[in-house]
């Protein structure tokens, strides 16, 4: 789904970022070359880390964090 939507957009996948709060999501965004973010306000979801994702607890985090 990710690869598609980039490519739907002209994008490449490097150039792509996900934000995903489910282990799934993100393992598919990290198996398609595209870092992915891990949204987990409750606390650290381990399934998530191990996906592939990087952690953030906060929505305010999220600008610093893509360089905004």
């Amino acid at each position: 789904v990710y690869l598609h939507a980039g490519r739907m957009l002209g994008v490449e996948p490097a150039d792509c970022v996900v934000v995903e709060d489910s282990a799934s999501g993100a393992l598919a965004a990290c198996a398609a070359g595209i870092r992915c973010f891990g949204y987990a306000p409750q606390n650290v979801n381990p399934a998530l880390v191990a996906a592939g994702a990087r952690i953030f607890t906060d929505m305010d985090e999220l600008p610093g964090l893509l360089g905004l």
